[in-house]
């Protein structure tokens, strides 16, 4: 069982500075994103943060990010839990993601490489996907269903 503390809802602001910090995809962010987004630590300075972004039946896994002095804590698999369970509770069938840096962690978590050009339309024309991310990018996907 997880001791972290995890809520619904940073502020924008907080979430953009972690997301930054880590050098990842903060620039299309509102508030209204905030609502699939879940964060440990302070809402306007967290420490952890993981969002999804519901398209169609389907949701992107985005911006998971831990601060370099919380890594190795459990406190990424505590948020990617908590963003699969909000994923299920919403009547997602599937979770794609893109990363550049954490293959392996979420290889590790059932996630299953998949061509870039199989991605639903949703998913395929979202500013990530299309805009935000390098075509470098790993594409990722776990079925929930």
């Amino acid at each position: 069982m997880s001791s972290h503390i995890i809520e619904r809802r940073p502020t924008r602001d907080g979430a953009t500075r972690l997301l930054e910090a880590a050098a990842l995809p903060a620039s299309d962010l509102t508030d209204v994103h905030m609502d699939d987004f879940f964060y440990c630590g302070s809402a306007a300075a967290p420490v952890g943060l993981v969002g999804l972004e519901f398209l169609g039946s389907d949701a992107l896994l985005r911006s998971l990010a831990v601060a370099s002095d919380r890594r190795g804590s459990g406190l990424g698999s505590a948020l990617v839990d908590e963003a699969e369970a909000h994923a299920r509770a919403r009547g997602a069938r599937s979770i794609f993601l893109l990363t550049t840096t954490a293959e392996q962690f979420f290889k590790s978590r059932g996630y299953l490489p998949a061509e870039r050009a199989t991605a639903p339309d949703a998913i395929r024309t979202s500013r990530e996907f299309a805009d935000l991310c390098p075509a470098s990018s790993a594409f990722l996907v776990k079925q929930l269903l």
